[in-house]
């Protein structure tokens, strides 16, 4: 029943949105973007703050107008960077984090833009970048984790800004191609091609990159760095294609891929796999 009444709700926006289109375009197209942008959920409410950040050193980095959450567990001098993904917190860490504290290294959660603790509305990749790059200019991470679309930024962040620093880089269920992400929006709305165009025009404005040109594995292709990179064959939400992509490009980079983890990729077996690829001279 949820279903179909989510079904219903979709395609009724997507059927406003594209009536919208033929008046006012650039009003639809705005609407269709903030849909696009604005996540749900993942912000942390006070009254129930996770325990899993509870004895976390926390500190607030003001960027711009806005303010991003870290969560800081300290180890040695060696620096672990963690980056969750779309309508999630820092808190998704929970069930790594023990494998990690046995690593000994110093670990740091970032709060994406518009979630858990950081401020604003709007997420994206390049936004989230920005803020990975804040943040690494400061306590310069030796390794980096990424889930879903966390793994993206960071693949835009070493793209964009690079970091030498930077020896390896995890993936998990992490989408390479923008479009693909785009056009499943766009598919789900069932959104007319005014409003498509529309919006393409405006990623390339805002971001400056065109959108056929906004691929992980392209970027992948001049990375040095380490990369451990795994995907689940049965990830509903970023199809396992995306991670084929990252380990075709990727030149030093260890692919697997998982049966049964979905989209979220907890389990301990991985997990231990993760440590032996931290661990490894």
């Amino acid at each position: 029943m949820k279903k179909i009444q989510l079904l219903i709700l979709t395609k009724s926006i997507g059927l406003y949105l594209n009536l919208l289109s033929f008046i006012q375009p650039e009003k639809a197209k705005n609407k269709a973007y903030s849909l696009f942008s604005q996540p749900r959920k993942g912000k942390i409410r006070a009254s129930k703050f996770p325990k899993t950040l509870e004895y976390a050193e926390k500190e607030v980095f003001q960027f711009g107008k806005e303010t991003f959450q870290t969560y800081i567990w300290k180890g040695n001098e060696e620096i672990i960077l963690l980056v969750h993904g779309w309508e999630s917190n820092s808190s998704r860490w929970k069930k790594l984090l023990p494998h990690l504290f046995k690593t000994g290294r110093t670990i740091i959660a970032i709060d994406a833009p518009a979630h858990g603790l950081s401020s604003g509305k709007e997420f994206n990749a390049p936004s989230y970048a920005t803020y990975i790059n804040e943040l690494t200019k400061k306590y310069n991470p030796t390794i980096l984790i990424g889930h879903s679309i966390g793994g993206a930024a960071i693949t835009y962040y070493l793209h964009k800004f690079g970091n030498e620093k930077v020896e390896k880089v995890v993936m998990l269920g992490s989408p390479s191609d923008f479009k693909i992400i785009s056009n499943s929006f766009v598919s789900l709305l069932s959104l007319n091609n005014r409003i498509k165009n529309r919006l393409e025009k405006f990623y390339h404005e805002k971001f400056d990159i065109l959108i056929d040109d906004f691929k992980g594995h392209n970027f992948a292709k001049n990375f040095t760095q380490k990369a451990f990179i795994a995907h689940d064959i049965n990830d509903t939400v970023v199809l396992v294609e995306e991670g084929r992509k990252f380990a075709s490009t990727w030149k030093n980079a260890t692919y697997i891929e998982t049966n049964g983890l979905g989209h979220s990729m907890h389990d301990a077996k991985l997990y231990n796999q993760i440590i032996d690829f931290i661990n490894e001279k």
